[in-house]
């Protein structure tokens, strides 16, 4: 378990994704980057998100995972949806790179 309830770290994550209907993963690394490797989720790169946060169609008290590749992007897109009212937003520490090491 993280130790900041407001992370999840790859272990936890990784026993998250057996069942993946039931996450709202934002993915916050670049198009390019998403495409070469992704484990599902909303892509919407971190210099365009302030900008699309009107059209997410999430409830502000869901529980809304954020990835990227190595937890620093998704840090600050974490910050920027808690500024918006986003209730339960959790950071995946050490991003998708923290994942790939565990198999």
């Amino acid at each position: 378990m993280s130790c900041n309830p407001n992370d999840i770290d790859a272990q936890e994550m990784a026993q998250r994704l057996q069942h993946p209907k039931t996450l709202k993963l934002l993915d916050v690394r670049e198009v390019m980057e998403y495409h070469t490797y992704n484990i599902g989720g909303l892509n919407i790169p971190l210099g365009k998100l302030p900008a699309a946060l009107e059209d997410l169609d999430w409830e502000k008290d869901e529980e809304i995972i954020v990835i990227c590749k190595a937890g620093l992007r998704s840090k600050t897109a974490q910050s920027i949806l808690q500024q918006n009212g986003y209730l339960h937003v959790r950071n995946l520490t050490g991003g998708i790179l923290a994942l790939q090491k565990l198999k």
